[in-house]
């Protein structure tokens, strides 16, 4: 398995500069995220506070980060990070498509402003998943929930239905879509509900029975796939020290983190949430990773 110099979680500002300073160090980089970078990016109305990029609206500006990034022949893997583990010399990154080791990594995923489900990262492993594609073979035979937070999880519970003998879609959107009821394939039955926490079904027997409360009810199932945009990072990341409020990733000022070879930039770190200091961080972060490489060799 190819092991890449710096793995970049995140297309955003933060991300991307540490991709293209590391690749001017002439390290093997691969950067995980979107075509479209960043949807606050591209959002947004006007940036102004970006030297050199003034009096442009967002989506402008995302075009111009896009043919930086083709001119220094970086590419975006389209591939949603579901769990990052460190093994020593290097870093283990699991998407439902394969696994990823690189001997550095970059976090640069943003803010997390999602509350997560009470009993969510309690039951992370025994019982509650974030990958449908990554755990349906477990569920053969069986029931299970899929909680949706995004239309894209409606894929994954038409995925899993192919395998489980009953599934249950819950559907979390906001927005334009928080009141569409999904037409699903498999005879997936849709849940108009809101989910409000998850918990162990002691009545029911096996050790992986599950219940997911609603606001007004609950559902059993023997698995519950919670399907966000993006995880939260100490999840994410098991071990990595975060602030009291589970938002922000503890940095110094190399953007190192607690764990080595781990580095963090952009939103993620904290306050201001401004594209130039993310970018800024990036740039250090990836600095701080290459000088971590050349002294590990």
């Amino acid at each position: 398995m190819k092991r890449y110099d710096v793995a970049i979680v995140g297309s955003g500002p933060g991300g991307l500069n540490a991709a293209i300073t590391a690749k001017t160090r002439n390290k093997d980089v691969i950067i995980f995220g979107r075509q479209d970078l960043s949807s606050k990016l591209v959002k947004a109305k006007h940036v102004n506070n970006y030297l050199g990029l003034f009096d442009m609206s967002g989506a402008e500006v995302a075009e111009r980060f896009k043919q930086h990034l083709a001119n220094m022949e970086i590419a975006i893997t389209e591939e949603r990070v579901t769990n990052i583990l460190p093994a020593g010399s290097y870093f283990s990154l699991l998407t439902k498509e394969g696994i990823y080791e690189a001997k550095t990594l970059i976090l640069a995923t943003g803010v997390n402003f999602g509350e997560l489900l009470p009993g969510e990262k309690e039951l992370l492993g025994q019982g509650v998943s974030y990958c449908a594609t990554c755990d349906a073979f477990l569920y053969k035979g069986k029931s299970a929930v899929v909680v949706g937070y995004t239309r894209q999880a409606e894929a994954e519970a038409e995925f899993l239905a192919e395998t489980a003998e009953k599934v249950y879609y819950v559907p979390m959107y906001k927005g334009k879509d928080k009141d569409i009821v999904p037409e699903l394939a498999h005879g997936i039955e849709v849940v108009m509900d809101k989910a409000t926490g998850i918990e162990k079904n002691e009545a029911e027997a096996g050790s992986s029975a599950m219940k997911l409360l609603l606001e007004n009810g609950e559902i059993q199932a023997h698995g519950i796939f919670v399907l966000r945009e993006s995880t939260a990072v100490d999840v994410l990341v098991p071990g990595l020290a975060v602030d009291e409020a589970g938002k922000h990733v503890m940095v110094d000022r190399s953007m190192a983190t607690n764990i080595p070879g781990c580095f963090a930039a952009g939103d993620l770190t904290g306050r201001p949430y401004q594209y130039i200091k993310a970018a800024g961080e990036g740039n250090v972060a990836a600095l701080s990773a290459v000088a971590y490489l050349d002294t590990n060799k």
